[in-house]
């Protein structure tokens, strides 16, 4: 089957600017997320990096009401998204890819993403949103029948993305999707968030891999210690010598 880029485009809907203010995530008396502020524009992919508990995972979490927070305001276009439950969070339009996949490993490739459409009505659409899923990745259409649990990490990976890209988000959030691939399925999973990111996806991606993120965003955040520590375009931080020190390793 041939998809053009247009019809691949259905998988998502029209996107909508995702703003964040005063979020704030705290372990005990520490403060994993310390009042943070951000925007994520229609359209827009925007990255954040760090080092190993800066925040990045638990700013995700919490903007998917998975873990206790306190903000502000929380809103997509015009809704109020501050107290919507975690697994309502997908019906208004935020779809999320976890750190470490957490695919069914027990069920086959194919009723995974299914499952992924559980907020939308099933209908021709719905086949139709799989075959997408599989024109962005062909392997996933080879393996529909596997098992999930029979698939290498990047295969999972693949599929937990096509998982949350079939309820058709505004939004979609990743956390730390090049963890444990080797640099080729890295470099695969890149070309497919810069497809998506063309086709006009608002995205929010979370990663320790910053080349990863400078390539597909244009706009990154910098967290350190709970804090938003640096923003700018990725281009003007993927030159900055401090940002290629610390994450580059250059």
């Amino acid at each position: 089957m041939t998809t053009t880029a247009a019809t691949t485009a259905d998988l998502t809907t029209q996107g909508q600017a995702l703003t964040v203010t005063g979020l704030t995530v705290q372990y005990g008396g520490v403060r994993a997320v310390d009042g943070i502020d951000f925007t994520v524009e229609a359209g827009q992919a925007v990255g954040v990096i760090g080092s190993n508990g800066a925040g990045k995972t638990s700013t995700l979490k919490a903007l998917m009401g998975l873990i206790p927070r306190k903000l502000t305001s929380l809103q997509l276009g015009d809704k109020d998204l501050s107290r919507v439950k975690a697994r309502d969070m997908v019906r208004h339009g935020i779809g999320y890819v976890p750190e470490g996949r957490h695919v069914f490993a027990g069920l086959p490739v194919e009723k995974n993403l299914l499952l992924g459409a559980y907020a939308k009505p099933w209908n021709a659409h719905t086949r139709t949103a799989v075959d997408e899923v599989y024109e962005l990745f062909p392997v996933l259409g080879e393996m529909r029948h596997r098992l999930a649990g029979a698939l290498s990490g990047g295969q999972q990976q693949m599929l937990a993305i096509g998982r949350a890209l079939m309820a058709q988000p505004s939004v979609l959030l990743l956390d730390e999707p090049s963890m444990g691939l080797s640099p080729k399925l890295v470099g695969e999973i890149a070309r497919v968030l810069q497809r998506l990111s063309a086709q006009g996806l608002t995205m929010l991606l979370v990663e320790q891999n910053a080349k990863l993120t400078f390539d597909v965003t244009s706009t990154c955040l910098v967290m350190e210690n709970g804090k938003v520590a640096m923003t700018g375009t990725s281009t003007e931080l993927s030159h900055d010598s401090r940002v290629r020190q610390i994450y580059l390793g250059l």
